[in-house]
């Protein structure tokens, strides 16, 4: 009986007490657990942003300053800055960090390149982001010319692995061809890729270091598994940028990021669903709401909706649009929701047909984003996803294939 009794208060507590920070350690928890073992003896720079973070909220800033046995030498701040103070876009200047008092070097700014001057002071770089799983998300850019500096330069390169937060086996979109490559398409990998941070630096350091790969080491999570979206890693969310708020906004911006280069309607940003939505003063909400749910996509709901952006796009005007809801996130194709919506609006507004109405001067950054001008050429051919979704989809399965070789979880 007292064995019963005491089982029974086991299985109450495992009931009631929530999935903690713990079930899942950050490469930047397993590299406090070994002591900081890799990186004694040497000077530390480090490669970070708010997201840097312990299961604590402690900054990997002052974690790695506070340590004894770690000299913290210099700080390397990517887009949005070191301390998450700079917009989206803007310049990112050479400073001193408040707190610690140590140089931050720009990598958003006149170079996204360390310099052999930023990298004089050291002996080894680590990299402590929070990525989204997104090959126009700047970070893993950011990453990967950082590796090509650290292998020129005869430093060492950890990456101190995290989650992707769109779990480990979802693939979408062509690869990155050439006379595309760009600091949002730094690497010939599809748009939604399916890796670690840590994942994909052994597949750059493999395959895109022009034969001189860096002195690369990926300190693994522990208890991560492909399967996982952020979620249910049970992780505190730290927004990524000032329009990744949330977990759920790094599943949207896959679904309306690519559309939102063209500044053509709005797609949330401004208002409180940032790339949630896609809305403008000439749809029709319920109209358009079913044209999109006649389409039965498979894991979605479109919801119609009214608001008054904030800023950006249409500004203080009344416009109406829909709201994405997924439904089922495993059967959903999140990259593909954005093409289906220019195709019902061409339908329904063929005056508004977004390749003969948007700003031309945003073609350039379309394609960018595309990885090729061919899905913006393809489109406009009829408005029609499936003049597209061939050429979209027929890297995806053979990437997913040889990606394999750089899985570090299961």
């Amino acid at each position: 009986m007292k064995k019963l009794k005491i089982f029974a208060a086991f299985v109450l507590v495992a009931l009631v007490m929530p999935l903690s920070a713990q079930t899942i350690k950050t490469g930047l928890e397993m590299l406090k657990s070994d002591n900081f073992k890799i990186l004694e003896g040497k000077r530390v720079g480090l490669i970070t942003n708010p997201t840097g973070v312990d299961n604590n909220m402690v900054s990997t800033v002052d974690i790695l300053f506070e340590a004894p046995n770690v000299n913290l030498v210099a700080l390397y701040g990517p887009e949005h800055g070191v301390r998450g103070d700079i917009h989206a876009g803007d310049k990112v200047d050479n400073s001193k960090d408040a707190s610690t008092g140590l140089p931050v070097y720009s990598l958003y700014g006149a170079t996204r390149k360390p310099t052999p001057e930023m990298l004089k002071d050291i002996d080894v770089l680590v990299y402590d982001i929070q990525d989204i799983g997104c090959r126009s998300f700047t970070y893993i850019s950011t990453m990967g010319v950082a590796m090509e500096a650290a292998a020129e330069n005869g430093k060492e390169f950890i990456v101190l692995d995290r989650p992707n937060p769109l779990g480990g086996h979802r693939v979408e979109g062509n690869l990155v061809e050439d006379g595309f490559i760009s600091f949002v398409s730094q690497f010939k990998i599809p748009y939604l890729y399916g890796l670690t941070c840590g994942e994909l630096a052994l597949m750059i350091n493999d395959q895109f270091m022009e034969g001189k790969a860096c002195d690369l080491k990926v300190v693994k999570m522990k208890k991560w598994k492909r399967k996982m979206t952020y979620e249910d890693t049970k992780l505190q969310w730290v927004p990524s940028s000032p329009h990744i708020p949330h977990t759920g906004s790094a599943v949207f911006y896959p679904v309306s990021g690519i559309l939102g280069e063209l500044g053509y309607m709005s797609i949330g940003v401004g208002y409180t669903i940032p790339f949630e939505m896609f809305a403008a003063p000439w749809i029709k909400a319920e109209e358009f709401a079913d044209s999109m749910n006649s389409l039965n996509l498979p894991g979605l709901k479109f919801r119609p909706m009214y608001l008054k952006p904030f800023y950006s796009v249409d500004k203080g005007e009344l416009i109406q649009g829909v709201q994405v809801h997924i439904m089922d996130y495993k059967k959903a194709q999140l990259s593909e929701i954005q093409f289906y919506i220019m195709q019902e609006v061409a339908r329904l507004y063929p005056d508004r047909a977004v390749f003969d109405h948007c700003n031309k001067d945003r073609f350039n950054m379309f394609d960018k984003v595309s990885g090729s001008s061919k899905v913006r050429e393809l489109f406009s051919e009829n408005n029609s996803w499936a003049d597209v979704k061939p050429f979209w989809d027929k890297d995806a399965s053979d990437f997913k294939k040889a990606s394999k070789k750089y899985y570090l979880y299961r």
